[in-house]
């Protein structure tokens, strides 16, 4: 049995705001074997990230990500007293931040579930800085997306059909435009900005031309 904590470096403890006048980007980390623990904070900190927590198990990693609200949560699946699921549903209900899901287990239904509890991405172990690190971003990216979406959208079913139909949209555009997801993204963004329509409206059009299909 491991401990619930880890004491973070002591630059993982500095002021928010470096000398640049530029924000770090914090991250709460999830992680019930201490070792494991210590390596992702570890790593983290070299990226540039400011770890301000570090916890073994799933309620405590809910606990913090609502107080201190960081950029990024990275968590275990499988941990005592709340399992990474269903904390990762809890902090995605409470849109606190967006996660970034490890686990052991590379099974479809696993991913499912932790894909409809509101994780971004997620890394099968053993992994290293370089699966770890693109994750996160990747994370990082979809989340600003969705809070971009969702600021549009005050019904929740329609705010849920909305990201279905942007996500098929990127798709369409990455498939037969050759952008990356960031770029197919950005496409929507600006041509909504630019013809005055919302992002919903620019994702049906993209689909109707490119999908081959009508509307779902």
């Amino acid at each position: 049995m491991t401990d619930d904590t880890t004491a973070l470096p002591d630059d993982a403890q500095d002021e928010t705001l470096v000398e640049a006048g530029t924000r770090r980007r914090t991250a709460v980390v999830a992680e019930d074997e201490s070792l494991i623990r210590m390596d992702i904070v570890e790593t983290l900190t070299e990226a540039g990230y400011e770890v301000v927590a570090a916890v073994g198990d799933g309620e405590s990693a809910v606990a913090k990500a609502r107080e201190l609200r960081p950029d990024i949560v990275v968590m275990d699946v499988k941990m005592p007293q709340v399992d990474g699921v269903t904390a990762a549903e809890r902090i995605g209900e409470d849109n606190l931040a967006p996660v970034v899901m490890l686990t052991a287990f590379s099974q479809a239904e696993l991913v499912e579930r932790a894909r409809d509890a509101g994780a971004m991405a997620y890394v099968v172990k053993p992994f290293t800085p370089a699966d770890l690190l693109p994750a996160i971003e990747i994370a990082i990216s979809r989340y600003q997306q969705i809070t971009q979406l969702e600021s549009e959208i005050a019904d929740l079913g329609e705010r849920f059909e909305t990201r279905k139909r942007v996500d098929r949209a990127k798709g369409l555009l990455q498939t037969n435009m050759g952008l990356s997801e960031p770029e197919a993204f950005r496409w929507i963004q600006k041509t909504s900005m630019d013809r005055r329509l919302t992002m919903r409206e620019v994702a049906d059009a993209v689909i109707d031309q490119l999908g081959g299909q009508g509307k779902d």
